[in-house]
């Protein structure tokens, strides 16, 4: 589901729960580009009560680790009993641990522990130091006790391939190391490709061992961007303990973490520290989602034009073709769920002829196919239908494509195919069909517009007369809207020029 962010919370100390937590254990850097340090500076930007158990305390600079000190097991224990019932959080990060104990005693933790986990198997300093105390095998072998509670583990590949004892050189390794460890236990596994440095493009990937998706971003000129690793788990789980599911989540911290990289400050000719601030919001860092690794940015859909798209109503019948396009209507999109076979056909084909007389682009829900044949303007797609269909078909036959999004993997899904528009939504509760994500509000939809600055950007979900103003004064390029058209229950067919001017106040 995806959740609004709130644009200010506060930290009530006589309400503990007010600002949703979330932990780091992990190391300290005195640096402060990873570790602990790095971590907290995260949860602060975004907006989540930061608590820390402190497994080491490392002397080290972006060259080198000087000297580690391993924090006790009972004292440990005593950071996390402390918190545990006064600040329980809504996630937890793991990062360093370094030594065999210290992890049956998190173990024990766990066992009773709610909280979402994601364990960032930090193993190597940047620089290159070992991290952990013991023999690496003896160390690995521990980690497997681990396992079983871990909700997200983000490996990098030198990670990877102390893991599996061998180097990682392909994408095939990269889904068979993935498998490898979903039979281990771990729910999910975000392998970070970073140093995969022969790819044009940085790409992540991500399986549950039932879904998988990868996550491709441009890459940056290459140095040693001290605490990446740490960064990028533990945005995920500040975005986990603000409420967003795991795939929106690992997008909004890829987001953070391209940002960071692409603003780093640099330190000396081979290293940056990443910048950090608030809500990622720039076009320029949201990552692309796609089954397949991306080779190249993917060539955008034909545009709709520099008209906005305005009122948008959806329909399911040519009849209301017939009703609306007179009245001045420029968007309209018909979405049939009743009719098959020579109906369906003959439906479809009357109302792009009727579109063709009026100018007016007409989008077709699903049916892409009888689009192409009867030469229509555009199609449209949920998500679902994504799955089922190649879309460079409607891309080669020169059709726009309007794509519907409700959270930020959607819309990373939807920003991999480069559509003509995109729709988010619902904005507001809506019963014009069965919905799993919450409303979202004008709030989330202001940061959408902020964020997918060259789309144009299509509102829906629950929008009428009543609130209709205050959508257009996000700035979208058009509402689309069901059963406020078809119900007969507002006055929109008799006042559409006058609705449609609003966009423009």
């Amino acid at each position: 589901m995806t959740m609004i962010m709130p644009s200010h919370l506060s930290f009530d100390q006589q309400d503990p729960i007010a600002m949703p937590i979330a932990w780091t254990i992990a190391g300290s850097d005195s640096s402060g580009g990873a570790g602990v340090q790095a971590d907290l500076k995260v949860f602060q930007q975004l907006a989540v009560h930061g608590c820390s158990v402190v497994t080491a305390v490392t002397a080290q600079h972006p060259a080198a680790v000087t000297a580690i000190q391993y924090i006790s097991v009972e004292n440990i224990t005593a950071q996390m009993m402390a918190m545990r019932d006064y600040l329980p959080p809504k996630a937890i990060k793991i990062g360093m641990l370094g030594h065999e104990h210290m992890i049956d005693t998190i173990v024990t933790f766990l066992r009773s522990c709610q909280s979402k986990i994601v364990f960032d198997p930090v193993m190597v300093a940047s620089s290159g130091q070992s991290l952990f105390k013991q023999h690496q095998k003896k160390y690995l072998d521990q980690l497997n006790k681990l396992f079983p509670y871990v909700d997200l583990l983000t490996p990098n590949l030198l990670e990877l391939s102390a893991f599996l004892n061998r180097p990682i050189t392909s994408y095939a390794d990269i889904e068979e190391a993935a498998h490898f460890f979903i039979e281990r236990g771990v729910k999910s596994i975000l392998i970070k490709g970073g140093h995969f440095q022969h790819d044009k493009m940085s790409q992540d990937y991500w399986s549950n061992g039932s879904e998988s998706f990868w996550l491709a971003s441009s890459r940056y000129p290459e140095k040693n961007y001290h605490g990446t690793g740490c960064i990028y788990s533990s945005a995920i789980t500040a975005s986990l303990a603000l409420g967003y599911d795991l795939k929106s989540a690992i997008v909004i911290a890829k987001m953070y973490i391209n940002r960071g990289i692409r603003l780093a400050q640099p330190i000396d000719q081979n290293t940056a520290y990443l910048m950090h601030a608030n809500w990622p919001e720039n076009e320029i860092d949201l990552p692309i989602v796609s089954q397949t690794p991306v080779t190249n940015v993917p060539i955008v859909f034909p545009s709709c034009g520099k008209k906005p798209l305005g009122l948008y109503p959806i329909v399911n019948e040519y009849e209301w073709l017939k009703k609306l396009l007179p009245t001045g209507i420029s968007t309209i999109q018909l979405r049939i769920k009743n009719k098959t076979g020579n109906a369906l056909a003959m439906e479809i084909q009357k109302s792009i002829q009727l579109a063709m007389q009026y100018s007016a682009r007409l989008f077709i829900n699903d049916h892409w196919e009888l689009a192409i044949q009867y030469g229509g303007y555009g199609v449209h797609l949920g998500q679902t239908d994504l799955n089922e269909m190649n879309v460079s078909h409607i891309k080669q036959a020169g059709l726009r494509l309007g794509i519907s999004t409700h959270c930020y993997y959607e819309v990373a899904r939807a920003h991999g195919i480069r559509p003509s528009y995109l729709a988010c939504g619902p904005i507001f509760h809506t019963n014009s069909k069965p919905m799993s994500f919450f409303p979202q509000g004008i709030a989330q939809l202001q940061r959408w517009r902020r964020t997918l600055s060259t789309y144009p950007l299509v509102a829906i979900g629950g929008i009428n007369e009543s609130n209709m103003a205050a959508v257009w004064k996000t700035g979208v390029d058009g509402i689309a809207m069901i059963s406020a058209i078809t119900s007969h229950k507002l006055s929109l067919l008799e006042n559409i020029h006058s609705i449609t001017t609003m966009q423009t106040k």
